[in-house]
């Protein structure tokens, strides 16, 4: 499928399940916790600046973006998870919209991919590891891409990458992606992943 990535905009920003687009268009949604990189990756994939409008407040917006990138798919940007200052209120609403997201989306049969962002500095928090076990057992597709690879040289992004797949994913056929908003590494590969869900 052929999409132009110069035609998107925001569709809309959702904070309760019944605000859901009740569409057929196919659905990419972004998972991770709070900046780790969500948006800068839409930016990227978009060929856009802000788009998508990096916060210099993580965890303070509550909403489920949903991004119209050429009127053939949504990129869906969940909200990120595991800010140690949200307040218990704000991480129930949390956990509550982003599970009617996966549990009651009036268009789940439209959620084609779901990409798991971690930190490559980090590895997978416990709630990154909670949520790729929901999708196992969900049977939901994802992908996993590992941000911020500039941040490490080549030698230890090829060590940690080989780390962390030893210790979190052998075996498993989960597929990490390396990626980089500032030197865009990553994205024809994650781009890909997205053309064959949609196909």
């Amino acid at each position: 499928m052929k999409i132009n990535v110069n035609n998107c905009d925001i569709a809309l920003s959702a904070g309760a399940q019944r605000q859901f687009p009740r569409d057929p268009r196919p659905q990419i949604a972004l998972s991770g916790r709070s900046n780790v990189g969500k948006s800068s990756l839409i930016n990227t994939l978009l060929g856009r600046k802000s788009l998508a409008r990096v916060s210099s407040a993580p965890g303070k917006t509550i909403t489920i973006n949903f991004y119209n990138v050429d009127k053939k798919l949504y990129l869906v940007d969940l909200p990120g998870y595991g800010y140690a200052k949200r307040s218990m209120d704000s991480k129930r609403s949390w956990s509550t919209l982003t599970e009617d997201y996966f549990l009651k989306n009036p268009s789940a049969d439209a959620l084609k991919l779901v990409i798991q962002l971690i930190d490559i500095r980090t590895g997978p928090s416990d709630d990154d590891i909670m949520m790729i076990n929901m999708m196992l057992e969900r049977e939901i597709p994802f992908i996993v891409v590992a941000t911020k690879t500039d941040k490490l040289s080549k030698t230890a992004l090829k060590n940690t990458l080989d780390d962390l797949h030893n210790q979190y994913f052998n075996g498993t056929g989960i597929e990490v992606i390396p990626f980089s908003s500032v030197t865009r590494d990553g994205k024809d590969e994650v781009w890909r992943r997205i053309s064959d869900a949609i196909s």
